[in-house]
């Protein structure tokens, strides 16, 4: 899948992907600060993946964990901070949410920000049902 939007190319091809980068753009977020490089590496490779491209440099990234037939959990979404609010965060849960594979699966989405931009695509807020086990200690 790849999508345009203005000056920037939105594509699921994981060779695409720039390791180096979405370590950076995830090492500067409250969820992904202490997250391994190795450990991201793992989880590119057992997910759908989004990655937003201008001139060949990734300033944008998406995950998507899914079963492919029920739900999908839609996480890791970052926009690097020099190419922030040109409307590059709404192309990419858009064309999350559009594509394919997961257009037609219940999405699960946990966040601390931007709930406007993801109520625009349907996603609620859900406290009374939503549980979450503690993370276990990274060894």
């Amino acid at each position: 899948m790849e999508v345009n939007y203005r000056d920037y190319i939105i594509s699921d091809d994981k060779t695409l992907i720039q390791i180096d980068t979405v370590f950076t753009m995830l090492s500067k977020t409250y969820w992904g600060i202490y997250r391994p490089k190795e450990i991201i590496e793992k989880s590119i490779d057992c997910s759908i993946c989004f990655g937003i491209y201008k001139d060949d440099n990734m300033v944008g990234f998406a995950r998507c964990v899914t079963d492919y037939a029920t739900l999908y959990y839609l996480c890791d979404v970052v926009v690097d901070d020099e190419h922030r609010g040109q409307g590059l965060g709404k192309a990419l849960v858009k064309a999350v949410t559009e594509h394919e594979e997961l257009s037609h699966l219940l999405a699960l989405l946990d966040t601390n920000d931007a709930h406007g931009l993801y109520e625009q695509f349907g996603f609620e807020h859900s406290l009374k049902t939503a549980m979450r086990r503690k993370r276990p200690t990274l060894k």
